[in-house]
């Protein structure tokens, strides 16, 4: 399922290797994986589901799980 696809990180992922990959999917959905395990499962969600997660974070929704924003 995810042979074709072209996995990208983020350019502040750590030195260590933590971090998520991210990838489109053929039929428009997107894939997230731990990158220290590539060959393990992938989450995929719709670009609605992503659109939403990515909304959040730019808006601080999810700031207290750093403990750098009210919860």
């Amino acid at each position: 399922m995810f042979d074709d696809v072209r996995w990208r990180k983020s350019a502040h992922s750590s030195a260590q290797g933590n971090c998520v990959e991210v990838a489109t999917l053929p039929d428009g959905g997107i894939a997230l994986r731990n990158s220290r395990h590539p060959e393990g499962p992938a989450l995929v969600y719709t670009r609605a589901e992503i659109d939403a997660f990515l909304r959040g974070v730019k808006d601080g929704e999810f700031d207290d799980l750093l403990g750098t924003g009210p919860a």
